[in-house]
């Protein structure tokens, strides 16, 4: 990761001063790098040691701060990784546009690896996450929204990504087709429970260690697994008083909306929907060679759902 980090330096450069400025306050806040991690992990584990790995590693990283730049300002958020957001502190048209810089950087690195299968991979990865963008929009405010719907989201927007990182390693190894899938199925699996949690932190967490508002996703109008099973579970009292809620992004019952989907199970039935994704995860590998690198993949399903930030 100090390689991969070395390369995010270098290729951040521009020479305007607020693109520099913007895009290493962004992408040195203290991000988890799960996703320049996949791209080593999975490219180690399967016998490729080239520089390459680095550089599409980086690529990953620039595309899902790109993301976060463009969500921060469509969610109007202030607090990430409990530090303001970039838009909080640059202005809204600054973080777009720094947004594209990244975008249009990631496609330049990833030209340099000179093979048509990463550009395809990453092509469709991009694409798919802005249509998940999109579903999440129309979903906005809506208490009627399916769960199919609502994992839809999960997987396009938040699931590609993952799943694009694991099977780069694999192309960089020109693994096998059924080889390249359990890679990209692994990938696909983590990305989701890892959402899954992250909406169990919207209504669990610590502020301060998860490094953003708690009820921010009910601020924003979205209807997470959470509240789709405490409608379900509820009273019609309660169902009327989330539907409220997620309706007009409404706050000000947030205890007693946190209350409701503790009382009815709905925070520990979303663990164990992601507890099943990461157990997915993890038998995807039974198809890769036994190293090391596929066991800190094992831990690092079991890590996905175990944690508090």
């Amino acid at each position: 990761m100090g390689q991969v980090d070395a390369v995010i330096a270098q290729c951040l450069s521009s020479e305007v001063a607020l693109i520099d400025q913007i895009a290493h306050y962004i992408v040195h806040a203290g991000g988890k790098r799960m996703r320049p991690k996949l791209v080593l992990l999975f490219a180690n584990a399967l016998g490729f040691d080239g520089a390459a790995r680095f550089d599409l590693a980086a690529v990953v990283e620039f595309i899902h701060t790109a993301t976060l730049l463009h969500d921060d300002v469509v969610d109007e958020s202030s607090l990430r990784r409990g530090k303001p957001t970039a838009n909080a502190l640059f202005g809204n048209a600054a973080s777009v546009l720094v947004g594209d810089f990244l975008y249009s950087r990631a496609f330049q690195m990833m030209v340099s690896v000179n093979s048509m299968r990463v550009l395809d991979v990453l092509a469709e990865a991009t694409n798919v996450i802005a249509e998940g963008e999109v579903l999440q929009l129309m979903n906005m405010h809506d208490p009627d929204i399916t769960v199919e719907s609502y994992l839809r989201v999960i997987r396009f927007k938040t699931a590609k990504l993952f799943e694009a990182s694991a099977r780069l390693g694999a192309v960089l190894a020109n693994s096998t087709p059924e080889i390249e899938e359990a890679c990209a199925t692994y990938g696909r699996a983590l990305g989701t429970a890892f959402q899954l949690i992250d909406d169990v932190l919207d209504y669990e967490g610590d502020a301060q260690e998860l490094g953003k508002n708690i009820g921010d996703d009910l601020r924003e109008g979205k209807t997470t697994l959470p509240l789709l099973i405490a409608m379900e579970r509820g009273s019609a009292e309660q169902r009327a008083l989330l539907r409220h809620a997620i309706e007009h992004g409404e706050l000000e019952k947030l205890h007693e909306i946190v209350d409701i989907v503790r009382a009815t199970g709905a925070l520990e039935s979303t663990r164990e929907a992601a507890r099943a994704e990461a157990q997915h995860a993890s038998d995807s590998l039974k198809l890769l060679p036994r190293n090391r690198w596929t066991e800190s993949l094992l831990e690092f399903a079991i890590r996905s759902v175990e944690r508090s930030s």
